[in-house]
């Protein structure tokens, strides 16, 4: 038996149907009979192929779904032991999770007492750094004021050495 698609048989019966000749005045149409039999006995010889085939499919389908749902009673089965293994393993998370906020709780504190001390230490350096600089404000003041009265004098009193050229010169 050769399988027939019957969409193509269908599509013949068109084609026949649209070669067929009209009947005058009126909405029939004559075609060739013998033809139309051949395409009928086509189609009831490839509908039973594509009812087998549809009913391969259908339990093609069943076999699908029910390997999927034996897959997912499995998958169940392995969710509900694993929940079960961690449900045990919780006391050592909790035990790990404890430990954790301790060492980070210690980490903390010493980081604290760590910025602390540099705070200290910054704050010592600048003290000290601030005293020095006084220190050399303090002496580079004294330094312009002994450069300021050393221009004042000279400024005020004439050299000795140009007042005896003077009095040579004039004579």
């Amino acid at each position: 038996m050769i399988a027939i698609d019957v969409l193509y048989l269908v599509d013949r019966l068109e084609a026949l149907l649209n070669k067929g000749w009209r009947v005058p005045l009126s909405a029939k149409t004559m075609i060739d009979e013998d033809e139309f039999l051949d395409i009928v006995d086509q189609m009831r010889i490839a509908f039973p192929e594509e009812i087998k085939q549809a009913k391969k499919i259908v339990q093609e389908r069943d076999r699908i779904i029910a390997q999927a749902q034996e897959e997912a009673k499995h998958v169940i089965e392995m969710a509900k032991e694993d929940a079960a293994r961690l449900t045990n393993e919780h006391a050592v998370t909790k035990t790990a999770q404890q430990q954790a906020a301790q060492i980070a709780q210690k980490a903390q504190t010493d980081a604290s007492a760590r910025e602390k001390g540099a705070d200290e230490y910054a704050k010592q350096v600048l003290t000290d750094l601030h005293g020095r600089l006084a220190q050399f404000a303090q002496q580079v003041a004294q330094m312009q004021t002994q450069v300021y009265n050393g221009l004042n004098v000279l400024q005020q009193e004439p050299p000795a050495a140009d007042a005896s050229q003077k009095t040579e010169q004039s004579s």
